[in-house]
């Protein structure tokens, strides 16, 4: 698979990255470490060397699957994870990013993220200028090689910049749901910073397995997902009927022209995650499906049967 610089870095990224969420089980049902290992060590099997974890999956659980994974092919790899917004003072980012190079069996991290703004999820507010100071100082350590963020806002990314490079965004970003198209995109573009999409199949929907009526657990974070209720299941249902005839086309699967959509956008590649090698097999396939501008044009209006009636509050989830 053809590799992407990420950023202005000297990393450089698979357009489709597995994501290792479900790998550490919590707010997951139904996960197996042993399929969660087989799934990521495929995906590495099929071309995608770039690997998507945090220190929140689980609690390390997450990172340390990916090292039982990988660790054997470290050097051919690309480890980027996240510390979370409960962790964003000067010594607890220190102390955070430690711990994941010591789950991930590894002396240097690709790629490290802070997860979310300070102040979500009612952590404490710590100014960005003293989490960066961490960030540029652990990559002056070489213990990172590249700093990133994820759910911020344009205005809070920009903010972050004024503190040191950053070369990624992670934001919510798919078919079904571009709030970031309107948000931070064009700085990313102007900035040469790379959009690392998660739930670019929108948590499974983009795959066309979950028909009308479909019930999740409480348990299951989808049963939180706004895109699977009501009105916009029934739109996310009446997009995927007119998306069928494209993959069709294509010979692919529903899940592959979303991805292969993605990927075709601006700066963006896609962090797919996989609970089995057979769907880690099928996400590597995308990268191969090769979209004409007008089916692109075409696939994006038929995206906008769901887009158009979301509100812009940019999180999936009624959390």
């Amino acid at each position: 698979m053809e590799k992407r610089k990420l950023g202005t870095s000297a990393v450089e990224i698979t357009p489709i990255i597995i994501g290792t969420w479900q790998a550490g089980k919590k707010m997951w049902v139904g996960i197996e470490d042993a399929d969660s290992i087989k799934a990521i060590r495929a995906a590495f099997e099929a071309g995608i060397t770039t690997v998507d974890t945090a220190e929140v999956y689980g609690e390390g659980h997450s990172e340390r699957i990916v090292a039982e994974a990988l660790a054997d092919v470290r050097d051919q790899v690309q480890y980027a994870t996240k510390v979370f917004a409960n962790h964003l003072k000067y010594d607890q980012v220190i102390q955070a990013c430690d711990r994941s190079l010591k789950n991930l069996k590894t002396d240097y991290i690709d790629l490290y993220q802070i997860h979310w703004p300070a102040g979500a999820f009612n952590s404490e507010i710590v100014p960005i200028a003293e989490t960066m100071k961490a960030l540029n100082e652990l990559k002056q350590q070489g213990k990172i090689r590249a700093i990133g963020v994820s759910n911020f806002s344009g205005a809070q990314l920009a903010e972050a910049s004024q503190y040191g490079r950053i070369d990624s965004l992670q934001p919510p970003y798919s078919l079904f749901w571009r709030a970031v198209e309107k948000d931070a995109l064009p700085y990313c573009i102007e900035n040469q910073i790379s959009i690392l999409a998660y739930s670019p199949l929108a948590q499974g929907l983009l795959t066309g397995k979950f028909p009308r009526g479909q019930k999740f657990a409480p348990e299951d974070n989808r049963s939180s997902n706004k895109l699977f209720q009501g009105e916009n299941f029934e739109h996310a249902q009446q997009a995927l009927d007119k998306l069928r005839p494209i993959a069709e086309r294509h010979n692919c699967t529903l899940a592959q022209l979303a991805l292969a959509w993605l990927i075709a956008q601006p700066q963006a590649n896609a962090i797919a995650g996989a609970r089995y090698p057979e769907q880690a097999q099928d996400n590597a396939k995308a990268a191969d499906v090769k979209l004409s501008p007008d089916e692109i044009a075409e696939i994006d209006s038929i995206g906008r049967i769901v887009t158009d009636h979301l509100d812009n509050n940019p999180v999936m989830w009624n959390w």
